[in-house]
């Protein structure tokens, strides 16, 4: 029987009417009555509540990558880039007001096509130049050939299909469904996210999307249901700005390389 005291610890007492069993080596004794502390108590409590060797996990059957800033270093100076289609006084005034990032697409959408096409032209430039660099995040391909026997992976980006096509070509890597900005709606609309799962026969909450922004990769697998992952290589996201975004992820890694421990270690990845 529990009797607590008011110092701070408890005793382990026996009752009058407890009889003493034979089998135990070591019997309680009213005048040998063992001590613990409420914090080592707490503390047994939560080595055994965490000992259990093989504990369940979730089960994930695929896992959806971004592309840029995800499977390929960033390369791309998004900000200026914002700045060459906005200008510099719109720029300024819309990332006041949205601290999770700019969309950049959705913007241009609303203009006349005249206006849009010179925006496109800008953002296609920015993006050739980004494609003339283009490098491989490091962890991507151990992480890669990890899944292959695993799982089943897909990739969703808001850069053109193109580039999707230069990163298969280029680095030996196969995602399925691929999805570009064609693709329409694009993130942070779940609805490419969506297509992949209908495709692959999944329910959202068996798939994990990865990304480098909350406000694109994030919010897509938010709003489709999916377990999410943002990957801040940097730890730009730690900043107060970010404090109370709409959408926060489940998970934050600052490398595919932890990202890969956490797929080990936190999901069932069988087949």
């Amino acid at each position: 029987m529990f009797h607590p005291i008011h110092n701070g610890t408890i005793h382990f007492v026996p009752t009058q009417t407890q009889t003493p069993n034979p089998n135990l080596n070591l019997m309680l004794h009213p005048y040998l009555t063992p001590l613990v502390t409420r914090a080592s108590f707490r503390s047994l409590t939560m080595s055994l509540l965490h000992s259990n060797p093989n504990p369940i996990k979730t089960r994930i059957r695929g896992v959806v990558f971004d592309m840029d800033g995800t499977l390929t270093v960033p390369v791309i100076d998004f900000p200026a880039m914002y700045k060459a289609v906005l200008g510099k006084d719109q720029y300024f005034k819309i990332i006041a007001s949205s601290p999770s990032g700019i969309d950049i697409l959705h913007h241009i959408e609303q203009w006349s096509p005249d206006k849009q096409q010179k925006a496109y032209e800008i953002i296609a430039d920015f993006e050739q130049q980004g494609l003339d660099r283009l490098q491989i995040m490091p962890g991507a391909a151990d992480l890669c050939g990890f899944l292959n026997s695993r799982n089943i992976r897909g990739l969703i980006t808001r850069n053109v299909k193109s580039a999707v096509d230069l990163f298969h070509e280029k680095f030996g890597m196969s995602f399925s469904p691929a999805l570009s900005r064609e693709f329409r709606p694009y993130k942070p609309d779940p609805a490419p996210l969506l297509h992949i799962c209908s495709t692959w026969g999944v329910e959202p909450n068996e798939v994990v999307m990865i990304g480098d922004s909350l406000k694109d990769d994030v919010a897509c697998g938010k709003r489709a249901g999916a377990v999410t992952c943002l990957l801040d290589e940097t730890g730009r996201y730690d900043s107060p700005k970010y404090a109370n975004v709409e959408h926060k992820p489940d998970y934050k890694v600052s490398s595919l390389a932890q990202f890969h421990s956490l797929l080990e270690s936190n999901f069932d990845l069988t087949p």
